[in-house]
């Protein structure tokens, strides 16, 4: 049987690892700055639960789970062209953070207390297409604050969009704005209420199929062509944040919906500037975030050199009423850890000290040897030093060519001679550069 993994999925070694830990671990130490406290969530959930959170598109892409053999069976030997997916299946992988959160937040508000700054990093799974930055499973880093409306909130989200992929040193980084209220008035305005859905989702593939290709789904969702013909000039908006504000104010001029997402945007976007936030925020009237869920705000942030967005997030006013809590708005942004990860690899950002994991290896010459190193070695690791002694007395080649495969700093030679005389051998791995050395020395150079 030749070895292999489903399309989609990837396998990480451990110098991988050492650049994932990289990314979890700066963006924990923001979310942790701004007052957020970890949580964790199944990975399967009912399938009712999910279904009908993500719209049309959403539900397609969900991993659903068969029932065990015996009800699966049992479910098919039953089964009729009346026959549901439900009959063979009650439970999937969870496709965001953001909707088994809203169930958390229900199913434990009594033991939490609101407003409820969450933060969470764990994998999601979607069934899609394979290809460059889109994973069957990946790693979201979401923050969310449930129990307020306050636009305070969006600001905060983007001071830690800044603070997180600032400190990443991801290049040439945009944060792209828009407000679902704002779309829901661009609808009004072309007089298809009713198809807000269908506009939404066929305009956030601008990037992907080009106008034509959104106007081609636009008229094949039953989109009147004069509609069609109006929304032209909306989407192909140009200028600063404030002439697009300007512009969209005459257009949605006669919509209360549309002008309220106005002023939600503009006060966001005062608030930024005013805590030098906002020199990167772009209004970007065609993003609309695929997901059914938002009501307000949406994000979604592009680097250069990436196709694609690398984060994204809104607010959602509704979705934990879906579980029978009422009135409680939330707002939230995910880190795409799996995207950042390529933007980091593809730029050669990740600082070489982070997939560096063994800074020093001890050479085994033989039993008496091995017996003084662990003696060495459990003093450096008291020191907090990552450190390794070889576990047999091999070939001295294939001893320092493991400890450069290990991304050893330095490998440490204790012979007879340096047993005797209590200096040891230390190697630089990069430089090749040898002294001898009592402990105390060693251990200053490897903790400078």
């Amino acid at each position: 049987m030749k070895p292999s993994i489903p399309k989609g999925t990837r396998d990480f070694l451990p110098k991988q690892m050492q650049g994932r830990k990289y990314i979890f671990e700066t963006a924990e130490k923001v979310f942790k700055k701004f007052g957020f406290q970890a949580i964790e969530t199944p990975a399967v959930e009912n399938l009712a639960t999910l279904t009908g959170k993500y719209g049309e598109e959403g539900d397609k892409l969900m991993f659903k789970l068969l029932h065990r053999a015996d009800k699966f069976k049992k479910a098919l030997a039953n089964s009729s062209e009346e026959s549901t997916e439900t009959n063979f299946s009650e439970l999937a992988l969870r496709y965001d953070l953001t909707v088994p959160f809203a169930r958390f937040v229900v199913q434990n508000q009594n033991e939490i207390t609101f407003p409820f700054r969450r933060y969470q990093i764990q994998p999601v799974w979607r069934a899609d297409r394979p290809q460059k930055g889109r994973y069957r499973e990946f790693f979201q880093c979401d923050v969310d604050v449930v129990g307020t409306n306050s636009l305070l909130c969006e600001v905060e989200l983007i001071q830690i969009f800044n603070e997180v992929l600032t400190a990443l040193k991801i290049p040439g980084f945009t944060i792209k704005l828009n407000n679902r209220k704002i779309l829901a008035g661009i609808a009004e305005v072309l007089g298809e209420e009713k198809n807000i859905v269908n506009i939404t989702v066929a305009i956030d593939k601008l990037d992907k199929i080009g106008v034509e290709g959104v106007n081609k789904e636009l008229l094949a969702k039953g989109i009147a062509q004069g509609a069609i013909d109006q929304l032209q000039p909306i989407i192909n908006l140009t200028g600063s944040f404030a002439e697009k504000m300007q512009a969209m104010q005459n257009v949605l001029s006669g919509s209360e919906i549309g002008m309220k997402g106005i002023e939600e945007l503009e006060f966001i976007n005062q608030y930024c500037k005013e805590l030098s936030a906002g020199d990167n925020l772009e209004f970007d009237v065609t993003l609309a975030r695929g997901l059914n869920y938002y009501t307000g705000a949406i994000f979604e942030v592009a680097c250069e050199g990436f196709k694609g967005s690398i984060c994204g997030g809104g607010r959602y006013d509704n979705l934990t009423e879906m579980f029978g809590l009422k009135n409680v708005s939330g707002v939230g942004i995910s880190f795409g850890a799996d995207r950042i990860y390529d933007v980091l690899m593809d730029n050669d950002l990740f600082p070489k000290a982070e997939l560096d994991a063994l800074k020093i290896l001890i050479v085994n010459f033989g039993e008496v040897e091995q017996r003084y190193a662990m003696n060495v070695l459990k003093q450096f690791r008291e020191a907090g030093i990552t450190s390794e002694l070889y576990p047999t007395s091999a070939k001295l080649k294939k001893q320092m060519s493991y400890g450069h495969d290990k991304g050893a700093k330095y490998t440490l030679m204790i012979g007879e001679d340096e047993i005797a005389s209590g200096l040891l051998t230390l190697k630089n791995m990069e430089t090749g550069e040898q002294s001898n050395k009592d402990m105390k020395g060693i251990l200053e150079v490897l903790q400078a």
